[in-house]
């Protein structure tokens, strides 16, 4: 598996000084997508809807609303 591109913009674009630290998404080589955000499991695993849930392999990731509607453009349909 490996990162074939982003989807979106850079974080520098969306205001980050140094683009090292911030919310991003990326397609992966298999079709799935991968994202970096801030870890928030312990917060939120109590706040999920009874139908949902998080394996023990699993992280609840927060990630910006504009990282995610800057990257819309970019997520195929199918």
């Amino acid at each position: 598996m490996k990162i074939v591109r982003r989807i979106g913009v850079p974080p520098t674009a969306r205001g980050s000084a140094s683009g090292a630290t911030c919310p991003d998404v990326f397609e992966l080589s298999d079709g799935n997508f991968a994202v970096i955000g801030t870890e928030a499991t312990a917060d939120l695993k109590g706040e999920l809807p009874a139908d949902a849930g998080v394996a023990d392999y699993e992280r609840i990731v927060v990630v910006s609303r504009e990282t995610l509607v800057r990257a819309k453009q970019d997520i195929p349909d199918a």
